[in-house]
């Protein structure tokens, strides 16, 4: 029986400890029969809890030949799709609703997110292991210094929940940093109230800037010296703005950009 080695290019650090790995299997929650797509599986630690779920029926997706290898052998029953998830077309895979559940790669985990922005209408929910660093960034309120783009594109969409830290000992190799199990459940909205396009835009380039006031960040999208500016909302900094105030800024920016 092969033994898959871990491959830095990959980000690969192997779960080992088996408690961890039943609790993120548990962590889905799950409303009745339902696909499943794990990331990145391994050597099947978490798979082998996800096979035991009578109402998840479960695809994995992974890039590593030699870990695809070990999991036909250890489990034949699996559907495993030898890709790079960043490159699949989700649509091709899943004709319905499916969630995502996976240990993984640090090296991926935001590109990861940003697939499942592109893709919210078709996952209404994901549980998964990512960098604790990235984990408290996603799940930080307004006013908090890991608040970010990352926090506010994906809490416009979906409800974050920082479920438990998982410390470096339990993989193998170990990573040098902690790590977070979180659970992302799509909320009821199905559009923001405003310009999608422009709204990743805003968040994006004010936070590309964090440090200064809103005024001055956005000056790339609205020239200085608009109208626009003399409002106090611009005297804020990003981090002080919710989602429904960037909603709000986005739509003063479209209008600002229609009225020069």
């Amino acid at each position: 029986m092969i033994q898959v080695k871990a491959k830095k290019y990959l980000g690969q650090h192997f779960l080992k400890d088996m408690e961890v790995a039943r609790r993120i299997a548990d962590s889905l929650t799950l409303d009745g029969r339902t696909s499943v797509l794990e990331i990145g599986p391994g050597m099947g630690v978490l798979t082998q809890f996800l096979l035991q779920n009578p109402l998840i029926d479960l695809t994995a997706v992974e890039l590593d030949s030699e870990s695809v290898t070990y999991l036909h052998q250890n489990y034949p029953t699996l559907k495993v799709i030898e890709a790079d998830f960043l490159k699949l077309d989700l649509n091709e895979i899943f004709s319905n609703k499916f969630c995502v559940i996976g240990n993984f790669p640090y090296n991926i985990s935001s590109q990861i997110f940003f697939k499942m922005l592109e893709n919210k209408d078709l996952i209404p929910c994901l549980s998964g292991m990512i960098q604790k660093e990235v984990a408290e960034r996603m799940a930080a309120p307004a006013g908090s210094k890991t608040y970010g783009i990352l926090s506010v594109l994906m809490q416009a969409y979906y409800t974050i929940e920082y479920l438990f830290t998982v410390h470096e000992h339990v993989f193998d190799p170990p990573p040098k940093v902690k790590s977070a199990v979180i659970r992302l459940t799509r909320n009821d909205v199905s559009k923001i109230d405003c310009n999608e396009k422009l709204f990743k835009t805003v968040v994006k380039t004010a936070f590309n800037q964090r440090r200064k006031t809103m005024r001055n960040s956005l000056n790339p999208i609205v020239p200085k010296g608009h109208p626009m500016f003399n409002d106090p909302l611009f005297d804020k900094r990003p981090e002080q703005l919710d989602v429904a105030a960037f909603i709000d800024l986005t739509k003063r920016v479209e209008f600002a950009l229609q009225n020069p």
